[in-house]
């Protein structure tokens, strides 16, 4: 409850929670208020938004309502975004803790690996891997995942190192407690904020990577997604800019909100803000 007091406090955090329940809310009822094929023919090519009261968003260059599109992208981001972030982050948290609470040698080979993938910049290895598995819904899902993971893991590592050492932990080994449960019950809850909050800039961050790709015409393209959308309308951008435009305020709205909700879910759960 106390959490909860301290997350409504922050006028920020609402405002992120509000939006998100928005996008959330196109998610569910995308079904049902555009239940046909987002991307079937619905009218005549790039009719303006509220020049047709059947679209209110107008259509794309192939006569596609936005608006379904919009809604029913709002799942495919989601969906992306969150699936990719509980990869990295699952990824990030078992390498960062066990290099963390190790140390040593186990330390010095879990951050040559983190190097190792972040040598070359995370849309640079994205394309290589849509390039090798293909881009399919799924292997984009992965793939964004995997490249996103070294950046939590290095956050993880960073608080095990300043949490190994501390009075409770050493009490849990001298009342024989196991590296197993050290690790999950005492370090692992005290080491979450800051992670919690960056899994917000994960999730922000997956679903412009998958818009990029869109974007490139190097994602799925039998689904309906804001990149896609973008993408479409880079052909007509000089004179229907609204077809780019429309999935870009989605998206921007989107990364705002998670990103809002992710640094308020910090200051809920941060330990360190209780005492204030």
């Amino acid at each position: 409850m106390d959490a909860a007091k301290r997350y409504f406090r922050s006028p920020a955090a609402v405002l992120g929670l509000i939006l998100l329940l928005i996008v959330v809310g196109m998610a569910i009822s995308a079904g049902y208020l555009y239940p046909r094929d987002p991307l079937a023919l619905a009218g005549r090519p790039l009719i303006w938004p509220f020049a047709n009261p059947r679209f209110l968003l107008g259509t794309d260059n192939s006569g596609r309502d936005i608006a379904a599109q919009i809604f029913h992208g709002a799942r495919i981001s989601l969906l992306i975004g969150g699936v990719a972030t509980l990869i990295a982050v699952t990824i990030g948290i078992m390498v960062g803790a066990l290099a963390g609470y190790y140390g040593g040698w186990i330390d010095n080979i879990l951050m040559r690996i983190t190097e190792a993938f972040q040598t070359l910049p995370n849309f640079v290895l994205l394309l290589v891997l849509v390039a090798v598995f293909g881009s399919t819904l799924t292997t984009v899902t992965i793939a964004v995942g995997i490249v996103s993971w070294p950046a939590p893991a290095r956050l993880t590592r960073a608080e095990f190192l300043s949490l190994r050492s501390r009075e409770f932990v050493q009490a849990g080994r001298t009342l024989g407690m196991r590296d197993t449960q050290l690790i999950l019950r005492e370090i692992l809850p005290n080491a979450l904020p800051p992670v919690i909050v960056y899994a917000g800039v994960v999730m922000a961050v997956a679903i412009l990577l998958e818009s990029a790709l869109a974007f490139l015409r190097l994602s799925d393209a039998n689904v309906a997604s804001w990149g896609n959308l973008i993408g479409l309308g880079r052909d007509v951008l000089r004179v229907q800019w609204y077809v780019s435009a429309i999935p870009g305020v989605a998206i921007l709205t989107t990364v705002l909100a998670v990103s809002l909700v992710g640094q308020g879910l910090n200051d809920a759960l941060n330990p360190r803000l209780k005492q204030r």
